[in-house]
């Protein structure tokens, strides 16, 4: 073998070597990088503790998805797995599929574009994932309920009112037989494809709630971070309609202005704002107006208020607490719900281990403890048990 023939060989294993380092460590720094908790001084007293271990506790909003993590797994990566829903009393977890980001992402305006291509190779993902906003959903799909089929009953898969039913009644049990539930959810109908058949995809693969737009534009709604802002486009239109008919909750997170009009305008069913703030207390774009936040309670819908910077001006409990009051001051308690957006590339003061944080904060705020129980997951029970599917 000559000396030239030794060189390349060489080179071509450190190739090799950095490649496996790279696919073997890769994902989790990208995640350590997006995901981040940076702590906070505040402390749930025992009567908030209590309290909140009591309680029906729905997030309606988590990406834990799109990491390349087994939710059954504790770690300390991220925001949540199955260990830290416990530990912070979550009743239902709602799992979106994030399936399309910009790249150069940003709040005020981004053309359509794709960054996930290279997150989806470097998690080696199946090839159907690479390029395809539905090829990602169905994955995720599929990695939730490969969850949800080995997790011994710990987690509980929610599609229909029986489904939710169940789980309540299961939560009659002492806490270390209460199984956690998890509805599966999109953030934008990019993943559509522009295919209102493709919304059969969707349902069948578990989808019961969606997002018409995430941060840019789309064939379905304007985003609130889209170049246009435009409202509901025609296949918007029989979207909303059709996912109405089917028992599908309509998020109009991230949605513009228009969008958040045509849904508000044209629903007959409550819609929610799973996770974001409101202007009021955080002047952030994506944030509700409080127009908005008097439409969707006309729908007896819910707003389901974040943990980060850009929902709520702050990482601190005492942060989401503020939006929470004002919603219920505006319009009233029933319109209150959570919605964290925990491993949604943001940073946050707390993970889902210490939900009971936000507990104490709304003592603090002197609401009392039927208020609580409503804004942290009865608000959510009752549009889930109004909009999903019988059976």
């Amino acid at each position: 073998m000559t000396r030239r023939s030794n060189w390349i060989i060489g080179i071509a294993g450190c190739a090799s070597i950095g490649l496996f380092i790279g696919l073997a460590i890769g994902p989790g720094l990208v995640d350590r990088a997006q995901n981040k908790v940076v702590g906070t001084q505040a402390v749930a007293s025992s009567v908030a503790s209590q309290l909140h271990h009591q309680l029906t506790v729905i997030d309606m909003h988590g990406d834990t998805l799109l990491w390349k993590r087994n939710v059954l797994t504790p770690t300390h990566l991220g925001h949540i797995d199955l260990q830290r829903l416990q530990q912070g009393g979550v009743t239902l977890q709602i799992f979106s599929s994030v399936s399309q980001v910009p790249r150069g992402i940003n709040y005020q305006s981004n053309p359509p574009s794709d960054s996930l291509t290279p997150l989806a190779i470097l998690q080696l993902q199946p090839p159907s994932t690479w390029f395809s906003p539905l090829g990602r959903t169905l994955y995720h799909s599929r990695k939730l309920a490969d969850a949800v089929a080995r997790s011994d009953g710990q987690l509980m898969a929610i599609r229909t009112r029986d489904d939710l039913e169940s789980l309540l009644a299961a939560h009659s049990q002492p806490a270390a037989r209460r199984p956690i539930g998890a509805l599966f959810s999109v953030e934008g109908l990019q993943n559509l494809e522009g295919d209102i058949a493709n919304l059969n995809l969707l349902y069948d693969a578990g989808v019961r709630m969606a997002g018409l737009a995430h941060f840019f534009d789309n064939d379905v709604a304007g985003s609130m971070h889209g170049e246009h802002k435009g409202g509901l486009t025609p296949l918007g239109r029989k979207v909303v309609a059709e996912m109405e008919r089917r028992g599908m909750v309509i998020d109009i997170a991230h949605a513009s202005h228009q969008t958040v009009a045509d849904v508000l305008a044209m629903a007959t069913r409550p819609v929610v704002s799973s996770h974001g703030g409101v202007q009021a207390t955080c002047h952030e774009n994506r944030n509700l107006t409080d127009d908005e936040i008097r439409g969707v309670a006309r729908l007896h819908g819910v707003i389901g208020v974040g943990v980060w910077d850009a929902a709520v001006c702050g990482t601190e409990p005492k942060d989401t607490a503020r939006a929470m009051r004002h919603i219920r001051d505006l319009v009233g308690i029933e319109t209150v719900g959570l919605g964290t957006d925990f491993d949604g590339a943001i940073t946050a003061g707390y993970d889902a281990s210490r939900l009971e944080l936000i507990t104490q904060a709304l003592l603090d705020e002197c609401f009392n403890d039927a208020e609580i129980s409503l804004a942290l997951g009865g608000n959510s029970l009752r549009v889930l048990r109004e909009v999903l599917p019988r059976n």
